[in-house]
């Protein structure tokens, strides 16, 4: 982890913020299959969170939904005017948000230090609504309201666009 914004950073901003949080640790987590192979106890809604870079390169999103949502990389990057989107490389990971494969979280976007990367989150979201995401780290959950964790994203100075998703079709 080379980025500003580690676990202890994390909570550290949301004690000094006054943020209502609940952190717990587990087993590595990567992938939404292993929350709970990994023994996360479930407070709410668990965030699926992809890095995504346009066809050039040029501009990257954070895409976070409830893992219960289909993200179709056409279908979003037409409602946001970007081209041929695809999952960043590691290095663009590292780069961007500040973390390694695997620890994509709304979070890494406190690496962000040109303020580059837009957010996209689900907007069917309710302020209220208890979520659950990586503090940067793949072995720890911090549940918070969305309300809460767009109010982060919004201080850090990152662009946030809600958009609506559709449930996923198994």
């Amino acid at each position: 982890m080379h980025g500003r914004y580690a676990k202890e950073e994390i909570l550290s901003l949301l004690n000094e913020q006054g943020i209502t949080y609940h952190y717990q640790t587990h087993g590595a987590v990567q992938t939404i299959d292993d929350v709970d192979s990994a023994g996360v106890i479930r407070e709410g809604v668990v965030l699926k969170n992809l890095f995504l870079k346009d066809e050039k390169g040029k501009k990257h999103f954070l895409i976070c939904v409830p893992e219960t949502r289909h993200t179709d990389f056409k279908e979003i990057g037409e409602q946001i005017g970007a081209k041929k989107l695809g999952l960043a490389s590691a290095e663009r990971l590292e780069k961007y948000l500040g973390v390694e494969q695997g620890c994509v979280s709304p979070f890494g976007i406190l690496n962000d230090l040109e303020k580059t990367v837009t957010v996209i989150m689900d907007q069917t979201l309710e302020d209220d609504t208890i979520i659950g995401v990586h503090p940067n780290d793949t072995t720890a959950s911090v549940w918070l309201k969305y309300g809460d964790m767009k109010k982060v994203i919004i201080q850090n100075g990152n662009t946030l666009h809600l958009l609506e998703f559709a449930d996923k079709t198994d």
